[in-house]
């Protein structure tokens, strides 16, 4: 070989590593466009994950239209400490010329998402509950479902008069019941029998989705797993809400991501390796935040989901029949549906039986 052969060969080498590869959301991203047109789809509907400003998704240029829910505390650690933060990033979707919408928010959020549409030359409608939403149906029970209900047919309603031909523009009646009697979201306010043994799933992550999953049970009725999202912090909003509905929690368990007791997971880890591990100091902590609210309840440590849902069957068991919240990662949830799927008989949203 020789000297410029050498040569060239490393000049193409150095050339390959400049290249940046996507990281893995952005490749989930790509992947996903990419399936979506070699499929034909009709409609697209993407959900940032990570705030919106710098988020994957936000490589859509022209959506059709745009649609924030209810600003919480999250993802703090990458969108800033804030509302207003989290909000300016949110925010990040509006794109000149696509219609916006968004639920109804704390002043402070509402002002930025107000103050961004403006910048950017986007029309920002605020949306509360629609009032000719079904009053019986199981699926908008929690009062969250029937905020989210409402924006979802604002946006669907705009989509059409935008995208569809001239005889499918209207969003009827009809159209808005059938969705809701056929919606369903394993995870998500969602209730599991098994004989004297019930399971309330719910996949919130945030300070104040945990309160609404707290508060669902609360009415349900008369601990769970918290993600690495401060968890102490979610703990105490759980103990808040179920104190103040005036449900008394006897046991609370505490568990990790892991699956099962001997390491193995129905799908592939998807999830990152936890920066702080389940240490005995973390375990202390999130004790000391849930007695700080609730000095009474007796709780646990399970360093897997599966041993923490035999321990709760366990306790059920003993005492004749338990009621169970679980709540506090979307991981968590997963895996605990894996769990109990078999033999169990399912009703989602139902709060009434």
């Amino acid at each position: 070989m020789t000297t410029s052969m050498v040569s060239m060969l490393y000049t193409y080498q150095e050339r390959k590593e400049k290249v940046a590869r996507p990281r893995y959301l952005q490749l989930l991203f790509l992947i996903s466009v990419h399936a979506f047109i070699r499929e034909g789809v009709d409609v697209a509907i993407y959900e940032t994950h990570n705030g919106g400003e710098y988020d994957a998704t936000n490589a859509i240029q022209k959506p059709v239209v745009t649609g924030i829910t209810t600003i919480g505390m999250d993802h703090v650690e990458q969108l800033g400490p804030s509302v207003e933060n989290i909000a300016y990033h949110k925010a990040g979707i509006f794109k000149d010329g696509s219609p916006a919408f968004s639920t109804l928010q704390e002043p402070a959020a509402a002002t930025i998402l107000q103050r961004r549409a403006n910048e950017k030359n986007v029309r920002l409608l605020f949306i509360g509950i629609d009032p000719t939403l079904p009053q019986d149906a199981l699926a908008l029970k929690p009062e969250v479902q029937r905020i989210n209900c409402s924006l979802a047919i604002a946006l669907a309603s705009t989509f059409l008069g935008i995208k569809a031909p001239e005889n499918c523009r209207i969003l009827t009646s009809q159209d808005i019941l059938q969705g809701i009697e056929q919606f369903s979201w394993p995870g998500r306010f969602h209730r599991i029998v098994d004989g004297n043994h019930q399971w309330f799933l719910d996949g919130a992550h945030n300070e104040l989705s945990v309160q609404k999953a707290a508060q669902w049970f609360v009415e349900s009725t008369l601990g769970g797993h918290i993600s690495e999202r401060d968890g102490a912090a979610l703990l105490k909003n759980v103990a808040k809400a179920l104190h103040k509905g005036g449900l008394q929690i006897q046991h609370v368990i505490l568990s990790t991501y892991e699956e099962r007791q001997d390491g193995t997971v129905s799908i592939d880890h998807c999830c990152k390796t936890p920066e702080q591990p389940f240490s005995v100091d973390l375990q202390k902590e999130y004790i000391e935040a849930y007695r700080s609210i609730d000095p009474v309840a007796c709780i646990s440590i399970e360093p897997s989901i599966e041993g923490a849902l035999n321990l709760a069957k366990g306790i059920g068991s003993r005492d004749n029949g338990m009621q169970a919240l679980v709540t506090g990662s979307l991981y968590l949830i997963g895996g605990a549906l894996r769990l109990l799927e078999k033999d169990t008989k399912e009703i989602p949203y139902d709060s009434s039986t």
